[in-house]
């Protein structure tokens, strides 16, 4: 009887021991268990959420209202093209500075340039003389051999031990020639022939109001209208 009693006993024990810890409050809950596949857990009505939409949130605007907008400004008047004309030629500058005086009323720029006429015999291109005939002719053997074929050195007078080196009509072409003989290490030089004399010419632009007839009788000579580069 003592080993049955013994049993029962502890059969008792065990059972007030799991209904004490089950009815602890402090026990973990009983892991809920999982709906078989396909079939939707049921929910609470606390647990759905709000089906009704939320009104969205009106952001603070900060743009500044445009300001209106202001009338263009009126457009500026094109301005008149310039008009340049030029008077002359004078003879001498006491003639060019009256015509000076008496159109520089009607102008808003002047200017004053000097051409040199040679009286129509040409112009040359020559080497100035030597110290003697055989510092010349050795100059004659460089020119030669750079080129310049057309010389003659001078053999007597004034000019004794010089080179001419050919004559032209008009300066422009004396001129370039020299420039060709000076770029290729020659001193030489362009020159008029026979007498010369100036000219001059008084270039203008014309101020508002200007009239070529009053111009014409003011400076006392032809006034002709020119390009106004030239007068710049």
């Amino acid at each position: 009887m003592t080993l049955r009693a013994s049993l029962v006993l502890l059969v008792v024990l065990n059972l007030g021991v799991a209904l004490w810890w089950g009815l602890r409050s402090d026990a973990p809950p009983a892991p809920a268990e999982e709906a078989p596949s396909g079939i939707a857990r049921l929910q609470l009505l606390s647990e759905r959420p709000d089906p009704r939409p939320t009104a969205p949130a009106v952001a603070a605007s900060t743009e500044t209202p445009a300001a209106p907008a202001t009338p263009s400004a009126t457009p500026a008047t094109a301005a008149a093209p310039e008009r340049c004309f030029s008077a002359g030629p004078f003879a001498d500058t006491a003639a060019l500075d009256a015509a000076r005086a008496a159109l520089a009323p009607m102008a808003s720029r002047l200017r004053s340039r000097e051409i040199r006429e040679n009286g129509g015999r040409g112009w040359r291109v020559y080497l100035p003389a030597a110290a003697d005939r055989a510092t010349a002719d050795a100059s004659a053997q460089r020119l030669r051999a750079a080129g310049f074929n057309d010389l003659v050195v001078v053999g007597d007078g004034a000019e004794a031990h010089s080179i001419a080196l050919g004559r032209f009509s008009t300066e422009a072409r004396a001129r370039a020639h020299a420039t060709a003989l000076n770029a290729a290490g020659f001193a030489a030089r362009a020159e008029a022939l026979g007498e010369t004399r100036s000219r001059y010419w008084l270039d203008l632009v014309a101020g508002p109001g200007f009239d070529q007839n009053q111009a014409r009788r003011a400076a006392g000579m032809a006034v002709r209208a020119t390009d106004c580069a030239t007068v710049r």
